[in-house]
């Protein structure tokens, strides 16, 4: 992937240790109010909005070399998981698909953690830029087709401790 800037901004590491263990432990669809009073962690994002809740095992990608390889030549992903993009301050960003092989579900946020865009089904391999807009701080990769299947669309909230204090959604706690 790359932003707006040429700088870019896929990243894959951790992503294929999770492939292991912790990736194969499948977080399903919880109730909103118990999402809601979970502690965060480090290898988790929930997504709550007025269909329910969500939490996905994920990867962070922190830095610009993180961001840069993102899911690229990962196979494939098992279903709850992906990764969390995380950027310093909300800014512009657009993604892409190269040498990605699985079609993905880009899911844009705002600095405190409220879904802005969801773009669907990114092609695989595809050079296009796919923009997530302006004001962007957290992106989340996850399979191709779930974020529908799911429900998960603009005004839903995301829940990481990279989110921050003033997060829609704060952590009770955070637990690494």
């Amino acid at each position: 992937m790359q932003d707006a800037t040429g700088r870019g901004q896929r990243s894959g590491r951790g992503i294929r240790a999770l492939s292991g263990g912790a990736l194969a432990s499948v977080l399903g669809v919880a109730l909103a109010g118990a999402a809601a009073a979970a502690p965060c962690r480090d290898d988790r994002v929930t997504i709550t909005g007025p269909w329910g809740s969500a939490a996905f095992t994920v990867a962070v990608a922190d830095d610009a070399a993180e961001r840069a390889q993102g899911l690229m030549n990962v196979p494939e992903l098992p279903l709850m998981a992906g990764m969390l993009f995380v950027y310093e301050t909300p800014q512009t960003v657009a993604f892409w698909m190269r040498n990605t092989f699985i079609p993905l579900d880009m899911i844009f946020a705002d600095g405190a953690g409220v879904v802005r865009l969801v773009h669907e089904n990114a092609i695989p391999h595809d050079d296009t830029p796919i923009p997530g807009g302006d004001g962007v701080q957290f992106v989340l990769e996850i399979n191709g087709g779930l974020a529908a299947r799911l429900g998960i669309g603009p005004g839903d909230v995301m829940q990481h401790p990279a989110i921050g204090p003033d997060a829609a959604m704060p952590c009770a706690a955070a637990i690494s």
